[in-house]
């Protein structure tokens, strides 16, 4: 049986309105809908017109919300306004038809158990009779469209009423459906853009690459659009060049915010101190009266000072950093806390004399990347990686350890931050 046969055979059921006025009114509403630009204006206009053409003193739309559980009145029309209205998902004629998804035509309320009087009760309004249609997508129930008390003849809703209010519901349902549809798009959209847009800010933190004469690299590849990882270097005015790598707790937005916060404040204290255990003491009081969430920042944090080919840093409990020389590795293990958990701690500063050696630094999206057998990375993995390009300079050698770590292909399941020091004699 074709769709036009069956929409005929809905509404060829009665004399109070032609087959041709209902159809009309049909193909009103459906384009009012399709061309509709504010929802909620549609449906209003909408219940106006089923008020006028179905005879009914009041009509409302109620949609599910809150997982399911609450009935919410988000239109209506009549001598009482109950937008707004909120029922439990299984009260009134309404409730019933939304848990069994069929039209409901109670002929005397008085008469029907299911009927809830609280409403007439707080309004003042007299139900006398309901024809209540579910609205449906795609075999879900989102709501219902409540006709109330037949004006004219025996005040009593029939047959007729009732099919063409389900074509009308069927219809309201959509519109309201795809509208829904719209404003996660749109909603998506945004998100996303705010997304590219913090990534791109958090790019503009992370410092330039220098020449290979210089002696520091970093590289960071987020997992997500935001990344909780972050590292900094500068040269300072007075010869001494501050360098930092981090690793925020958690992801997404908020690990975004606190990498921000935490690097600028970094950045700023590295201006005007030269000891690294006051400098992440400074930095670590700040974070301290502000972090929430239980929220914290593993960091190593010090300035290499060129004419003496010395390091001189603080690790707050972050990856030890590791050491590379004359073919042997060596761990510097963490000696304070992260930022952000104790106001007032103190970091211990540790020495290191490059000589001709090379230190790395990096986050557990490093050690914990899967290796070709599927295998967590870890430190030996990464030590092997670095032994196999000892011959390359710098920039390189970091890019090719990198390349075997990230797999595009692979779903990446955190940052991936690496940093190298070397300062190899002219």
């Amino acid at each position: 049986m074709s769709s036009v046969t069956n929409v005929i055979e809905l509404f060829d059921k009665g004399e109070e309105h032609s087959l041709e006025e209902q159809l009309a009114l049909l193909a009103e509403v459906t384009q009012s809908f399709a061309f509709s630009l504010d929802i909620n204006e549609t449906l209003q206009n909408a219940l106006e017109k089923f008020l006028q053409y179905l005879h009914a003193e009041a009509d409302s739309i109620f949609l599910l919300e809150n997982k399911g559980t609450e009935l919410v009145c988000h239109g209506c029309a009549g001598p009482v306004d109950i937008t707004g209205l909120r029922l439990p998902f299984d009260q009134g004629i309404v409730g019933k038809t939304v848990t069994t998804r069929h039209c409901q035509i109670v002929k005397d309320v008085s008469k029907d158990a299911s009927f809830s009087q609280n409403v007439d009760k707080d309004t003042g309004f007299v139900t006398r009779s309901i024809l209540c249609a579910p609205l449906m997508v795609n075999e879900e129930c989102i709501g219902a469209l409540e006709l109330i008390n037949k004006r004219g003849g025996n005040g009593l809703f029939e047959e007729r009423d009732q099919n063409l209010l389900m074509a009308l519901a069927a219809a309201a349902a959509l519109a309201i459906h795809n509208a829904r549809m719209a404003d996660k798009l749109i909603v998506q959209e945004r998100m996303q853009k705010e997304l590219e847009l913090a990534r791109e800010i958090q790019e503009s933190l992370l410092p330039d690459q220098q020449g290979e004469d210089f002696p520091v690299v970093g590289i960071n590849l987020p997992a997500r659009e935001v990344s909780g990882d972050f590292y900094d270097f500068f040269q300072r005015d007075d010869g001494l060049i501050y360098f930092n790598l981090a690793d925020v707790s958690g992801k997404g937005m908020n690990a975004a915010l606190l990498m921000a916060k935490t690097t600028s404040l970094l950045r700023y204290a590295a201006k005007r101190i030269t000891d690294p255990g006051e400098h992440l003491a400074r930095v670590n009081d700040e974070i301290c009266e502000t972090v929430s969430h239980g929220m914290f920042i593993t960091i190593v944090s010090g300035f290499i000072d060129l004419e003496r080919r010395v390091i001189e840093f603080s690790n707050a409990g972050h990856q030890p950093p590791l050491y590379h020389s004359d073919g042997k590795f060596r761990e510097i293990e963490a000696t304070a806390p992260p930022l952000g958990i104790i106001s007032g701690a103190e970091f211990p500063v540790s020495t290191l004399a490059l000589d001709e050696g090379s230190l790395y630094l990096f986050t557990d999206g490093v050690t914990e990347a899967m290796d070709e057998n599927n295998q967590q990375l870890e430190v030996t993995g990464l030590v092997k990686m670095i032994e196999t390009s000892c011959g390359v300079a710098g920039p390189e050698r970091l890019a090719g350890i990198v390349k075997e770590i990230y797999k595009p292909d692979v779903s990446q399941h955190d940052d991936i931050t690496i940093m190298l020091i070397e300062c190899k004699k002219q």
